[in-house]
């Protein structure tokens, strides 16, 4: 894998795809330099970021990540039908996450492979993913996440490491269908029922305890007792996750649940 890392940085369009479900290398120009958090090079990366486009036509949306212009890009791109080009070796340092966080990780971009899902995303109505699409990424996903070791736990949404502001893959994405294939984690919810819930402008220590189970998990969340606008953005991006049938940002028992159902989870991922 090293060699992988220094050949593509040394020339990206020299050699083929890193994947075998990559049909070719379309380049993209936005990368650089893949840094450890001290500040050296070299970081390896052991997370893997997924995105929608967010456009109306996969082709603009392509465009936009192979222009200079832009200062954005991904290492894959997938179109509808499953058909999946390289932008960015895995080896270089994709412009695709942003400002982000996640597990203490700031710099997002240095320790993770992007792809990007060709859908109109929110704004153009959230359509369902076609499954030659989904296959396609599922592949794509299970083979970064072998060569690389990338652990369940780390397989995450652009929404999970912006909460507020990023909200793709969205809700629509199959997170339960990938976990099924060896791509990421997953519990099941519990039904959405009534009961006590916590909502933006309440404090206190059981919100605390909810912000510290969201820090454990990975969440950029201050733990200081008060339901604001921040958390309400973690809540709703975990939803849009693990607990989809309802984004409301609103922490009721179906999320909290699932919230210390998945930390078990990945307790139970990394002792493995």
């Amino acid at each position: 894998m090293d060699e992988i890392v220094s050949s593509a940085a040394a020339n990206p369009a020299s050699a083929g795809p890193d994947s075998r479900f990559a049909a070719k290398i379309f380049p993209s120009p936005n990368h650089g330099e893949r840094k450890n958090p001290d500040g050296t090079p070299g970081r390896r990366p052991d997370m893997l970021i997924l995105h929608y486009t967010g456009m109306p036509v996969a082709g603009e949306a392509l465009q936009w990540l192979c222009n200079p212009v832009s200062q954005v890009s991904s290492h894959y791109f997938v179109f509808e039908n499953g058909h999946t080009l390289q932008l960015v070796p895995e080896g270089r340092r994709a412009w695709h996450a942003g400002a982000s966080h996640w597990a203490g990780e700031t710099d997002i971009n240095s320790c993770s492979i992007g792809i990007e899902i060709a859908n109109p995303g929110h704004p153009g109505g959230l359509p369902d993913f076609p499954d030659a699409q989904i296959a396609a990424t599922l592949n794509l996903c299970r083979d970064i996440c072998e060569r690389w070791s990338i652990p369940p736990e780390r397989v995450l949404a652009h929404s999970d490491v912006a909460p507020g502001r990023k909200i793709d893959p969205g809700e629509k994405f199959p997170w339960r269908h990938f976990a099924e294939g060896g791509v990421g984690l997953w519990t099941e919810a519990p039904p959405i029922r009534g009961g006590r819930f916590f909502a933006r402008g309440e404090s206190g220590q059981p919100v605390e305890a909810l912000q510290a189970m969201f820090a454990m998990l990975g969440y950029g969340v201050a733990v200081d007792g008060v339901f604001d606008e921040k958390l309400e953005a973690v809540v709703a991006a975990f939803q849009r996750h693990w607990r989809p049938e309802k984004v409301d940002g609103v922490a009721d028992s179906s999320t909290i649940t699932t919230l210390r159902d998945l930390l078990a989870a990945t307790q139970g991922a990394r002792m493995a």
